[in-house]
């Protein structure tokens, strides 16, 4: 490492610390001539996938782009951002384990509505009319019933609404009244 102060390429490492939530290492060093001191981050390169998009052309995999998509689907819903920040954390992830030089616009797109469904029902629904290009209500219907045939995990904490009948916080705690 060169010193950024006298340019001498001799320093020495007098501490060093995890930074990022363990993603990087912190160290802080000292020039072997000057005796300045400065702080290098450390950190693997992860060589991430390329994008390869419907029209053929490619593009690098952008982590903010997929925020951004979610985000826009989640806008205006019960959702923390370190729940989106995870759920991208998650599909990033996935991308890299597979080790794969290039993936199909596609599937990224369908590791992000697997993490809108675990989410939120209506998000879920709201991005797939748009990445599915619905046109009429029938395909709204076939995501509906798409949601009604996968299990959803139960969060006692977060009383979302369902968007089927007869299901969510709605229905669990409003009684029916009898006529008489």
């Amino acid at each position: 490492m060169h010193c950024p102060f006298c340019g001498h390429d001799e320093t020495k490492v007098t501490d060093s610390r995890l930074a990022a939530d363990g993603r990087q290492i912190r160290r802080r060093r000292e020039c072997l001539k000057c005796a300045e001191r400065f702080t290098t981050f450390e950190s693997a390169e992860l060589l991430m996938p390329r994008v390869v998009k419907s029209d053929g052309s490619r593009e690098p995999y952008d982590e903010a782009k997929v925020a951004a998509g979610m985000t826009r689907a989640l806008e205006k819903r019960p959702v923390s951002s370190e729940a989106i920040d995870q759920a991208v954390a998650r599909i990033s992830h996935r991308l890299r384990v597979e080790g794969e030089r290039e993936v199909p616009s596609r599937q990224i797109g369908e590791s992000v509505m697997e993490e809108l469904r675990h989410l939120d029902e209506v998000a879920y629904v709201r991005f797939a009319s748009v990445y599915r290009h619905f046109q009429d209500v029938e395909a709204f219907q076939e995501a509906v019933d798409d949601l009604r045939g996968q299990p959803r995990p139960r969060d006692a904490s977060r009383e979302q609404l369902s968007l089927l009948p007869g299901e969510g916080a709605a229905a669990r705690t409003t009684p029916e009244k009898k006529k008489s």
